[in-house]
């Protein structure tokens, strides 16, 4: 089996492009205890870029696609949501259903590529988090996962053939 780890960027300062040092110390504590990774994908923004630096795993790919959603998702589905009010806006079939099934097929590409057994790890953003899960697993309940991701938080997915089940990843602060 394979898996795929989704997980929102740590703390940066108001307005600042990189991790502040809470950031910094968060994404190093979240580190310690996942991996090892076949490959990390991050968005291009710096923030994301430097939570899996600071996780301790080198950078194999920046996406475009992870990095912001569109405006017409944002005005359908504002940030921050529930994972169960993303997946309603997902099932209406608008903006947010499209940018969460691209998201899935980016995903499925990324776990066909690993080797049996193996993890990726996918450093993104809150918003863009819940929709791919959500995109990759369309019949799961997501009643019970909670509200939006914090940082450092996010889910696994589990591959076997196709997207089987995921878990909700939350950090203890």
């Amino acid at each position: 089996m394979k898996t795929l780890e989704i997980r929102r960027h740590s703390n940066r300062s108001p307005f600042g492009d990189h991790l502040n040092q809470a950031g910094i110390t968060l994404a190093r504590l979240v580190g310690q205890d996942i991996g090892p990774f076949e490959r990390v994908i991050t968005s291009t923004l710096p923030r994301a870029f430097d939570t899996a630096v600071a996780m301790g795993f080198a950078v194999d790919e920046q996406n475009d696609l992870i990095s912001s959603y569109t405006a017409a998702v944002e005005r359908e589905v504002p940030w921050p949501q529930e994972f169960e009010t993303y997946a309603e806006f997902v099932k209406r079939e608008g903006a947010a259903a499209k940018f969460a099934h691209k998201l899935a097929k980016y995903y499925r590409d990324i776990v066909n590529h690993l080797g049996e057994g193996h993890s990726a790890l996918i450093i993104s953003h809150g918003g863009i988090v819940e929709l791919s899960v959500v995109g990759c697993l369309l019949e799961e309940d997501f009643s019970t996962w909670g509200g939006p991701v914090s940082y450092c938080e996010g889910a696994r997915l589990y591959w076997d053939g196709k997207f089987i089940r995921a878990e909700v990843l939350r950090v203890n602060k």
